[in-house]
């Protein structure tokens, strides 16, 4: 069994792609994986250190921040499509899985026209990128994330399936973490992230709540992202916070003890890290990132406030005011929040890997 795995430019890609190729790897241990992707994308550094082999081809994402820019993008997709084409013919693959991003686009297409083999989408967001929305159309099965995002496929086979979690989210025990992190089981705990590179908004509101609102029964665990956490230590430095406990870390290789830990979190929409939110029935105030391409952050937070899982503070809008009352809302109001929980457990999908294995080999 011969595969080829592609997706790009973002974790949210490149990360499921893995947890897929290495599914496929365990089931199959004669499977051999080819991971296509760009030289300039993440895909390039995360990938071969997790001992996949990788290719790239040259492609870049459409920059329409002037028609110049636009047209060099342009012209670099007929050569992408010569250069996918040729791989999969001398690999000759079985079955194709592309995850989203620009890379995946030609090389999927290439498999589509390639005999005998068989091509799959995975989609992560509410909202399919164009990659998606355009080879949903060609490919044998389009899996989805959100059950919403078919309404803007024309695909010709959809199947519900999730999105694959890292293990450590599925294994994590709320009691053990709460000990091992030296918190009060007793005390409501607020977890604040922006992901790996953290989120200004989110880091600015946080600064501004823990300054000047009293948080005296709160216990708090804040990832600042590796930029902005020393500036941030010392402004705390010079104000002393009224929380129990604050935990304040540039990142956290264990963050998924802090979310089994946490009765709130704040961060953003991302399709991963909604999923992970989603296995721990962690209820949110989400914020999602202006600058993500077709607003999809924001309309993954949407999907999740339609059924009563989560709150929303659009990016502009959040500051140390907003963040309390919309906080405090959901604090002082604990079978609301309970409720966000069950709702956002409800959304889980544990089972999502096996599901998508069992699609690509049958």
């Amino acid at each position: 069994m011969k595969v080829v795995m592609s997706g790009g430019g973002t974790g949210g890609h490149i990360y499921p792609a893995l947890a897929i190729a290495r599914g496929i790897t365990e089931r199959l241990p004669d499977a051999v994986v080819l991971y296509v992707g760009t030289r300039e994308g993440l895909e390039s550094k995360i990938v071969p250190h997790s001992g996949f082999d990788f290719v790239s081809i040259d492609i870049s994402g459409l920059n329409r921040s002037s028609i110049l820019k636009a047209s060099a993008s342009l012209a670099k997709f007929p050569r992408s499509i010569f250069q996918s084409w040729n791989i999969v013919k001398n690999f000759q693959p079985n079955i194709i899985v592309g995850t989203g991003g620009y890379v995946s686009f030609p090389v999927v297409s290439a498999g589509t026209l390639f005999p005998g083999c068989r091509t799959f989408i995975h989609e992560q967001n509410a909202y399919p990128g164009i990659a998606n929305r355009n080879l949903a159309k060609k490919v044998d099965c389009t899996m989805i994330n959100f059950p919403e995002a078919a309404r803007h496929l024309k695909a010709r086979n959809i199947k519900v399936t999730g999105l694959p979690v890292r293990q450590e989210i599925m294994m994590v025990d709320r009691r053990q973490a709460i000990k091992k992190m030296n918190l009060n089981p007793d005390i409501f705990t607020l977890l604040a992230f922006g992901g790996s590179r953290g989120a200004a908004s989110i880091n600015r509101a946080m600064l501004k709540l823990l300054q000047e609102y009293p948080v005296s029964d709160m216990q708090v665990i804040w990832i600042t992202g590796e930029s902005e956490y020393q500036d941030i230590t010392r402004q705390m430095e010079a104000v002393k916070t009224e929380a129990k406990m604050l935990l304040v870390k540039p990142f956290m290789h264990n963050i998924e003890d802090a979310m089994a830990a946490a009765d709130l979190a704040i961060c953003r929409a991302g399709a991963s890290t909604l999923s992970e939110l989603a296995v721990l029935g962690l209820p949110a105030i989400l914020v999602p990132y202006p600058y993500a391409a077709e607003s999809h952050q924001e309309k993954n937070a949407r999907a999740l406030i339609e059924k009563k899982a989560a709150e929303m503070v659009i990016d502009e809008f959040l500051d140390g005011d907003t963040l309390y009352k919309k906080m405090e809302e959901l604090r002082c109001n604990k079978s609301k929040l309970k409720q966000m929980s069950i709702n956002m457990q409800k959304e889980a999908r544990p089972d999502a890997l096996n599901k998508i294995l069992d699609i690509i080999l049958t």
